[in-house]
């Protein structure tokens, strides 16, 4: 008997499991619940998009040329003018849709207003955000001083959570903070941050969407190489063609004239970005 390799799949993919899916390499579903709401947006000279809500308590980044790996920077503001009340920031090889499920929530919180986009509500505990992962599995991990911690169950995908007490200022500018999630093998990972001062649903918000077992569309060529052989691929069997696929529909709907959002289609370029970072 002659053993003979599988035929490589080509052409668009889908992702299992999708925390090891990596970027979508595009920006527009997770900008696209806040240009909605019709919220200031801008580019420096750069490339770097900044949108803000009309009151600018909510402020985000897309840094394709920032100083470091954060492509994304979410902060929210009792005052306009004063220090972050929190702050979420996702790398730039974080999955596009664990931005796009928080930008959602937020999105949604704050058409409610400032109680439900700036403050904790006193009826979820911290940990009401590890519950979608203890669902799928997602195992407790030996406890130590500080922090808790859960690991998907092949050890590649985790969260930790630190008990103890913070300096807000790091956990804005560091990846000490109070929420700590990260994908990948050894080397080069996603992560994500979130500051203490984050409401627990907009958390819960990006742990459900990494949680969720269903794979996730990708173009072959974006999949980083080091996670190759950690995930499984599905072709996109082409239907017949009064049935696009969801890649299909996602294209068109990119490409379609949109005047109110001419300018969406951020796609990451640049390959400046400092290496990641090793967790302190």
């Amino acid at each position: 008997m002659t053993d003979t390799a599988p035929e490589p799949i080509e052409g668009d993919v889908y992702v299992t499991p999708r925390y090891l899916a990596g970027s979508a390499w595009i920006a527009d579903t997770a900008l696209q619940p806040l240009f909605e709401l019709g919220w200031d947006r801008h580019h420096d000279e750069l490339g770097n998009l900044y949108v803000a809500s009309p009151d600018r308590k909510i402020r985000l980044g897309f840094l394709p040329e920032g100083d470091d790996d954060g492509l994304w920077r979410i902060t929210a503001y009792h005052d306009p003018f004063a220090a972050p009340a929190w702050g979420v920031c996702f790398n730039d090889m974080a999955p596009t849709e664990l931005v796009a499920a928080f930008t959602t929530a937020l999105a949604a919180a704050y058409t409610h207003g400032p109680d439900a986009y700036l403050h904790m509500d006193a009826r979820q505990d911290r940990f009401d955000a590890v519950v979608p992962l203890m669902k799928e599995g997602w195992k407790l991990q030996h406890p130590r001083w500080g922090a808790v911690e859960v690991q998907s169950t092949d050890g590649l995908a985790g969260l930790e959570y630190t008990t103890g007490r913070l300096d807000e200022t790091k956990e804005l500018t560091t990846l000490a903070a109070r929420w700590y999630m990260w994908g990948g093998p050894n080397g080069p990972r996603w992560y994500a941050t979130a500051s203490t001062g984050t409401p627990i649903h907009l958390v819960t918000a990006i742990t459900i969407a990494l949680a969720d077992p269903a794979p996730v569309p990708r173009w072959q060529e974006g999949i980083l190489s080091s996670l190759r052989p950690h995930i499984q691929l599905t072709p996109v069997v082409p239907p017949p063609p009064s049935a696009p696929t969801p890649l299909d529909v996602h294209r068109r709907a990119s490409a379609r004239p949109r005047p109110a959002i001419a300018t969406t289609s951020v796609p990451r370029w640049s390959t400046s970005s400092r290496p990641t970072p090793a967790r302190r």
